[in-house]
C-alpha cells in the first residue's frame, strides 16, 4: 500500500500548483482520502478531506482558493491550489483513511488516517 505524492514547487503568491496524490494497493473511491500540511515548527494541520461517497471538506483557511478532487480511473487524488499566500509554505502529505469512517466532522484528525504518503514541498514567495 502506498501514496505518491507530487506537484509541489515554489510558486510567487497568488499562484497556483496542483498536487496529486497516486495510490496503489488501495481503492481511492473506497476510502477517505485527506491532504494535510505541516510547516517547520507547527503541528500537522487538516487541509482537505473527500470522502468515499464524493463529498468533501475543506478547512476554513483554505475554502474558496483550494479544491480537492479525484479520479477513479486514475486512482488519484488532487488538491488544486489557487491563490496561495506565503502561509501556505509547507510540506503537503495525502492520507487514506481504512475503512472509511462515515462522520463528516472526523475527517479533520489525523489519527484517523492510517496511510500517508511521503511529502511534496510547497513554496510561496511573497
Amino acid at each position: 500500500v502506498q501514496l505518491q505524492a507530487s506537484g509541489g514547487g515554489l510558486v510567487q503568491a497568488g499562484g497556483s500548483l496542483r498536487l496529486a496524490c497516486a495510490a496503489s494497493g488501495l481503492t481511492i473511491n473506497r476510502c477517505n482520502m485527506g491532504w494535510f500540511r505541516q510547516s517547520p515548527g507547527n503541528e500537522r494541520e487538516f487541509v482537505a478531506a473527500i470522502k468515499w461517497d464524493g463529498s468533501r471538506y475543506l478547512a476554513d483557511s483554505v475554502k474558496g482558493r483550494f479544491t480537492i478532487s479525484r479520479d477513479n480511473a486514475k486512482n488519484t487524488v488532487y488538491l488544486q491550489m489557487n491563490g496561495l499566500k506565503p502561509e501556505d509554505t509547507a510540506v503537503y502529505y495525502c492520507a487514506a483513511d481504512r475503512p472509511p469512517v462515515g462522520i463528516y466532522s472526523a475527517l479533520p484528525n489525523r489519527d484517523l488516517y492510517d496511510v500517508w504518503g511521503q511529502g511534496t514541498q510547497v513554496t510561496v514567495s511573497s
